[in-house]
């Protein structure tokens, strides 16, 4: 069947667009919820009006989501969950629970598949969320998952603290293994400045002569000897 789609429709259309669909999917959702109508005579002579009035709906939208992006941007949602030791959670964190808590807080409605959570949260901690409003408008939002005994800027003020000593920490060994690796080049220029014992010169900078002076000791003896 073909239609005349009214406004896009993510991944089908765009508004003022002729396409052939199949009956049902025509008859029992697009037209019902006046995304399109049936391409009849009348309908494609309005074409030119309703691919115009689909163009100023696009715009519309995309201000409004630009608009939604910006009130999201930076946001942090603080989500109470029950955990056990080692702050492991009785669950997870789906994207599912992120809605239904985003929309409370927003008081509107943000559906769960514009929602990417992009690791299994299932630990407290602060990790972040992206949420897809418009195939050229998203935004990041942070997830302060905490446990349901404990405070969320109480826990928020913990995980700095944790940061920072792990920070210093880091800072400590990077210290101590280009300090050992001094230590390694100090020995190694010592070990190469000093030569073997077999090549040490004498303190005037020459090698010992003592064998030569014993070699002519011994011409000399023998001289003597013959006269």
């Amino acid at each position: 069947m073909k239609v005349v789609f009214l406004e896009d429709l993510d991944g089908v259309a765009q508004g003022g667009e002729v396409k052939d669909v199949k009956p049902g999917f025509a008859r029992n959702y697009l037209i019902p919820q006046n995304l399109a109508v049936a391409a009849t005579h009348d309908s494609l002579q309005r074409l030119d009006k309703i691919q115009k009035q689909a163009e100023k709906d696009r715009a519309r939208k995309l201000d409004d989501v630009n608009i939604l992006a910006e009130k999201l941007s930076g946001i942090r949602l603080d989500l109470e969950m029950r955990s056990g030791k080692g702050g492991r959670l009785y669950g997870s964190v789906t994207n599912t629970i992120v809605s239904t808590k985003l929309s409370e807080l927003l008081g509107t409605n943000i559906d769960r598949k514009l929602i990417s959570i992009p690791e299994s949260i299932r630990d407290v901690g602060s990790y972040t969320a992206t949420i897809k409003l418009h195939s050229e408008v998203k935004a990041n939002i942070h997830l302060l998952v905490h446990p349901t005994d404990v405070d969320a800027e109480e826990f928020l003020i913990q995980l700095e603290k944790e940061v920072v000593s792990d920070e210093q920490e880091s800072q400590v060994e990077l210290e101590t293994e280009i300090s050992d690796g001094d230590d390694s080049e100090l020995e190694l220029i010592n070990d190469s400045a000093t030569p073997p014992d077999d090549e040490t010169p004498d303190q005037d900078g020459t090698e010992s002569d003592s064998s030569i002076d014993s070699d002519t000791e011994d011409k000399v003896n023998e001289t003597t000897a013959r006269g």
